[in-house]
């Protein structure tokens, strides 16, 4: 390969890195109560206040299983400490939920009498931000381009 083909080649992993990597970063990994992991006795509702959930990021659900489970409800169920027989239940001690549509997503603990002691996580999710356009070439990379042409 030719140096000019290697500056072209260098030039254009360098811009599809600049383009693309805003796009691969923007998916958020939230793990829920952080250091805490879902438990009894932590504030979920001020938790999901601080921070902004978006269409791609997931909800990472750290617990002792032979303690907690997760279930995704409705806001209803939510409201009513309540699970409908069709709903979602993990138990691995270490469930990933992803957010894959914007609105609102309602989780409890189905233990005992958990969810009514606060163990219940609301979140709003918002839609995606989609990928910036790419930014014109610069001018002088419009002249290299020609001169690696050979323009």
């Amino acid at each position: 390969m030719g140096s000019k083909q290697m500056v072209a080649a260098a030039v254009a992993s360098a811009i599809a890195v600049v383009v693309f990597l805003p796009a691969l970063a923007s998916a958020t990994d939230h793990v829920v109560g952080d250091a805490h992991g879902w438990t009894l006795g932590f504030d979920y509702a001020t938790w999901a206040e601080s921070k902004q959930f978006t269409v791609g990021d997931t909800l990472v659900f750290k617990y002792s299983t032979s303690s907690h489970d997760v279930a995704e409800v409705s806001g209803a169920d939510f409201k009513a400490c309540s699970k409908a027989a069709a709903a979602s239940v993990w138990s691995t001690g270490e469930d990933v939920v992803t957010l894959d549509e914007p609105g609102r997503r309602w989780f409890v603990c189905t233990v005992g009498e958990h969810c009514r002691l606060g163990m219940k996580l609301n979140v709003t999710v918002l839609p995606g931000t989609p990928a910036p356009a790419p930014a014109p070439a610069p001018a002088s990379y419009t002249h290299s381009r020609r001169f690696l042409s050979g323009w």
